[in-house]
């Protein structure tokens, strides 16, 4: 596992904690020293719990779990949208709904009617309706827009939640806490790290800071794809193999599968036995 020195922790300012009087006591195992009214956070823990938290991370994914990004915070918008895009993982970077987990139903629902809306924008649907109409529908899919982004593709609760500054997302810790949803988070000395499972401590209020860190996670998550692949491959491979399955050199793998499955019907000239 690739992990980033301690030297490149700390030229990203990771290891600079909050003001003294900001400090929270809970975050003491994480704190190396209080120097000049500034606490200082113990990088050796940061490397520990971050290599804690990418090992978990990989191996969720690569079992076909899924890990909502959480940062709306302006420090952490871009750093977790070109993230969650680079994992392939939903995102939530403007706003954390209420409810969003513990409402799931009511939020599926808001979910559903956007996607019905933005379907009827691709047909030009909108632009044949009244314009009083077609405006009051265009304000609602902004609103919407707002509301929803990142999280158009979900179909269900995520496995875990990786998240920036656990006081300024304290809303999606208690959702996650009380649905049993794993949390991943970078804590700085101001938050209380037990509210989390995998707490990272470290400063999040850097751009650098939680982009170093939220780098080393996604790559950790991009192996946790590769061996989600790998074993989809492996499994494919024994479904041919035990269904009896000969490959003509023009089926491809996937065709084969679906014809395994009794999905697909082979094309006449397809040599299969």
């Amino acid at each position: 596992m690739n992990m980033p020195s301690a030297k490149e922790l700390f030229d990203a300012g990771v290891h600079v904690g909050h003001q003294l009087r900001r400090w929270n006591p809970k975050s003491r195992p994480f704190v190396y020293d209080h120097r000049h009214g500034i606490s200082i956070i113990n990088l050796e823990k940061t490397l520990e719990q971050l290599q804690r938290a990418c090992q978990f991370s990989e191996n969720l994914v690569a079992g076909g779990g899924e890990i909502w990004f959480v940062g709306t915070k302006p420090q952490a918008q871009e750093v977790i949208r070109s993230a969650a895009a680079e994992a392939r993982m939903p995102f939530c970077a403007v706003r954390w709904l209420g409810g969003t987990l513990t409402n799931f139903h009511t939020i599926g629902r808001g979910l559903q009617k956007y996607r019905r809306f933005l379907t009827m924008e691709e047909r030009g649907e909108i632009d044949r309706m009244p314009n009083k109409e077609a405006a009051s529908l265009r304000r609602k899919m902004t609103r919407m827009r707002h509301n929803f982004e990142g999280l158009i593709s979900i179909e269900g609760l995520p496995s875990a939640l990786f998240l920036v500054d656990i006081s300024h997302e304290i809303i999606a810790v208690r959702e996650a806490r009380r649905v049993g949803i794993p949390v991943i988070a970078i804590a700085d000395t101001n938050a209380d790290p037990t509210l989390v499972d995998f707490p990272i401590p470290a400063n999040d209020d850097s751009a650098r800071s939680i982009h170093i860190l939220t780098s080393t996670f996604v790559a950790a998550i991009c192996r946790g794809w590769e061996e989600l692949e790998l074993r989809r491959a492996s499994k494919t491979s024994s479904l041919i193999k035990r269904e009896g399955i000969e490959l003509a050199p023009e089926i491809t793998l996937s065709d084969a599968t679906a014809t395994a499955a009794g999905r697909v019907e082979p094309a006449e000239e397809s040599v299969l036995f």
